[in-house]
């Protein structure tokens, strides 16, 4: 399968890529993204095939179709990291919470949130193909909490690959941030930055599209690539899981084949919700998908009105961190698919260059048809996860409750709605303590005893465990040193 640019062509780079050469080198002309040129047809038949399939055997029976140049061996050896998961013969678990609300678990991987469905698969790819050609890559990662110990985990220790980590110092979780901070493997460069996530991101598009630094690092035999969204790598991996979710759904009996349901998701940077939207268009029946948003509510207002406006708008810092982003890389794929590549690159370049962008009344009708949303606040939330855990026995962490509001607000009763859990209790465990029993300033470990002792729930030793392990990882900058730093430590 052939992929080509959400922008169109800058007769730089070659028009049609291959899988591979996307994911090594994901920013397109333009500054644009890879998207595939046609999406595989799925349908009924493919669903009802993989009824009673393993998690690994619908992976790879989805990849497939997709055609990508990746041998055979590579992809079992990376679907088979599901086998560390919590549950070798189910690494995503549905569980009924409501009557008509289910929620799909994503993260019972090694980091405990959901980026591990995707980044562990993707380390082994993507070093497999830098070890066949014989080239060494630079992976950047920008993290608002999840992403970065994924993608340090996957990569730790790999042949033929560096990685630099951003994260915004201060804005994490303190799990989240001992997950990346106490990561020691030679090959792993971990920078805190004074600033905010999109800071980071920005840094990161810069670099990936910055033929000076590419230079400098062709100097060190090095090439560049990076394991955010903006990597097609990522979003392959993540549409899996929302066929899982919906044959899980009829596996139960809660729903019969065929039936739709809506998605419901909490979005930052909108890859997850881009991976239940490509789900959708190759044949999962979908009703509508619902996009929950904390305080940075810019999803929300785009869906609502048309309108992309970051003009004099900062990000707030709310309880549920990872979802702490204004400028959403992934709803460029949207752009791209609903209203072709001339459109998209007017709209990104009206946000690149004025913060803001308008959508016509005909273009937000055909939006509206597939998304709704809504935004939750941090005192919702937090009530959201009280009366869910005492009303219905369901412990959920703070990006999870905001889809407990868009339940609410956009869902229909009578139609069934798969709610996504980024992650695990464990890694915002001071909210949660703060929820659940009104305790304020608990730091990480006295909150996860606490909610240990609530809720009669074990805490995992890979969690534990950190707040016992040496911090090695120490580097915290200002964002004009970022490129600097990164040269300095390769």
């Amino acid at each position: 399968m052939n992929f080509i640019q959400t922008r169109g062509h800058d007769k730089n780079r070659p028009q049609y890529v291959t899988f591979s050469q996307a994911i090594l080198s994901p920013i397109a002309s333009f500054g644009g993204l890879y998207v595939p040129e046609n999406l595989p047809e799925l349908g009924k038949e493919f669903l009802n095939k993989h009824l009673n399939s393993s998690y690994k055997e619908l992976a790879s029976d989805m990849l497939s179709r997709f055609e990508i140049d990746i041998d055979e061996s590579v992809i079992k050896e990376a679907l088979d990291l599901y086998d560390n998961f919590d549950d070798v013969s189910n690494p995503v678990p549905v569980k009924k919470v409501k009557e008509n609300l289910y929620i799909s678990e994503l993260y019972h991987g090694p980091t405990r949130a959901f980026k591990d469905m995707a980044l562990q698969p993707f380390g082994v790819v993507l070093s497999s193909i830098a070890q066949k050609r014989n080239e060494n890559y630079l992976i950047l990662a920008a993290t608002s909490g999840d992403t970065g110990p994924a993608a340090l985990e996957t990569f730790k220790n790999r042949a033929n690959v560096q990685v630099a980590c951003l994260y915004p110092d201060g804005g994490t979780s303190d799990v989240q941030r001992l997950q990346m901070v106490t990561e020691d493997a030679p090959n792993l460069k971990v920078i805190g930055i004074n600033g905010v996530f999109d800071d980071a991101q920005n840094a990161l598009k810069r670099l990936l599209a910055s033929d000076d630094f590419r230079a400098e690092l062709k100097t060190k035999n090095i090439s560049l690539s990076a394991a955010n969204s903006v990597n097609f790598g990522r979003i392959i991996f993540q549409i899996i899981y929302h066929i899982h979710s919906y044959l899980e759904l009829v596996r139960q009996g809660a729903t019969v084949m065929g039936e739709k349901v809506y998605l419901n998701v909490p979005s930052g940077n909108f890859g997850n919700a881009l991976g239940g939207y490509y789900a959708w268009k190759m044949g999962v029946p979908v009703e509508k998908i619902i996009i929950s948003s904390n305080e940075n509510n810019v999803l929300t207002k785009l869906i609502k009105t048309g309108k992309y406006d970051l003009r004099d708008l900062h990000v707030v810092g709310t309880t549920s961190p990872a979802m702490d982003i204004l400028k959403s890389s992934n709803v460029e794929r949207i752009l791209y698919d609903m209203f072709g590549l001339e459109r998209t690159r007017e709209l990104m370049e009206d946000l690149e260059t004025k913060n803001f962008y308008e959508l016509t009344q005909d273009e937000l009708v055909r939006l509206q048809n597939s998304f709704d949303a809504d935004f939750c606040n941090g005192e919702e939330g937090k009530k959201y996860i009280k009366d869910t855990f005492y009303n219905d026995g369901y412990l959920m962490d703070p990006h999870t409750a905001t889809c407990m509001k868009s339940y609410e607000t956009c869902s229909s009763p009578e139609i069934k709605t798969i709610a996504y859990s980024t992650a695990e209790w464990t890694k915002f465990s001071p909210v949660i303590a703060n929820a659940l029993t009104g305790e304020l300033d608990a730091h990480d470990i006295e909150a996860l005893e606490s909610i240990s002792k609530v809720a009669k729930l074990d805490i995992p030793d890979m969690v534990k465990g950190l707040f016992d392990k040496e911090v090695v990882q120490n580097t915290i900058i200002e964002k004009e040193d970022i490129e600097k730093e990164i040269l300095k430590f390769l």
